[in-house]
């Protein structure tokens, strides 16, 4: 199948050396097509030929199943860099889907499960997922690795060719600082317009070259966390634009940072299209001073 991609929604980025859309999308959701797999790979397939090439994934999402989906639906011609995350296993029937799996064997183990079941000799980005900001997990005293131990065997597997780059996620700045001589190439947080503690850490990757690649880009995910598209300033300028709020808070992103690449996720057709034509909004300068001038709520306040 060939597919004659239109341009790369939000402009082009980078990310390890490689050109890649400011908008890709993220494979967590792809679990909600369990049952109906042929309208996965429709979808991933209707996102390859809107022009994203660059795909978040990870093995403890559905249980491998969004990696499955993956590799059923790209073709190495679509040129997609697909970009994955270590540092916890699924945990199928638990009370999260998810457990810690910090050591660095464990690592190692998850980047060999994540090359079986998206069927790759190498993946391009490998983060490791810590544990220090965003959704946490309680550690057992046999999770709590040191990180240099972690990016120890981050490294030995790049210089083995298992893994192409090295990412790393859910940390706070002085874990960035520390990560840096190991060449980083990506940091994925959540942040987004109404939690933005992390501004800090996204003046760094843009001094370094480092991707910012936001999650929980609308706020939201869970209880007592503010919404983006709840905020008065974001909705005066998804009514002033003909857009949506969502697509408001998405634009922002990458308006703020021209390091920034988005990753949102969806299982519908239709909202995959008003996620990657975001892409396409522009701001005058005072909507933009008004959408800059929304209070940032500390997401320690929210804990």
């Amino acid at each position: 199948m060939n597919v004659i991609q239109q341009s790369r929604p939000g402009g082009v980025g980078t990310i390890a050396g490689a050109q890649v859309s400011r908008i890709g999308y993220g494979a967590m959701q792809l679990e909600r097509l369990r049952d109906d797999r042929g309208a996965a790979v429709r979808l991933i397939r209707k996102a390859v030929e809107l022009g994203v090439d660059h795909v978040d994934t990870a093995q403890f999402y559905g249980n491998g199943l969004s990696n499955e989906l993956l590799r059923e639906a790209l073709l190495p011609e679509d040129g997609v860099t697909i970009v994955s995350k270590v540092g916890a296993d699924p945990n199928p029937g638990g009370p999260v889907p998810l457990r810690p799996a910090q050591r660095p064997e464990e690592l190692r183990a998850s980047v060999e499960d994540n090359l079986r079941s998206l069927g790759l000799d190498q993946i391009p980005v490998v983060n490791l997922r810590r544990m220090e900001s965003g959704v946490r997990l309680d550690l057992p005293d046999d999770q709590l690795v040191d990180l240099d131990d972690q990016l120890a065997a981050m490294v030995a597997m790049r210089d083995e060719g298992l893994i192409g780059a090295i990412g790393i996620s859910s940390i706070d700045l002085a874990t960035l600082q520390r990560a840096l001589p190991a060449g980083v190439v990506c940091v994925q947080n959540a942040y987004s317009l109404v939690t933005r503690d992390d501004d800090e850490m996204v003046d760094l990757c843009e001094q370094h070259g480092i991707a910012w690649v936001p999650y929980f880009p609308l706020g939201g995910a869970f209880p007592g966390i503010p919404k983006v598209v709840d905020e008065p300033a974001v909705q005066h300028a998804a009514a002033e634009l003909g857009v949506t709020p969502a697509q408001v808070g998405l634009a922002w992103l990458l308006a703020h940072s021209p390091a920034t690449l988005l990753i949102p996720g969806t299982a519908d057709i239709d909202h995959l299209e008003a996620n990657l034509a975001a892409g396409d909004l522009t701001f005058d300068p005072q909507t933009l001073a008004a959408l800059d001038a929304v209070p940032s709520r500390s997401a320690d306040d929210m804990d």
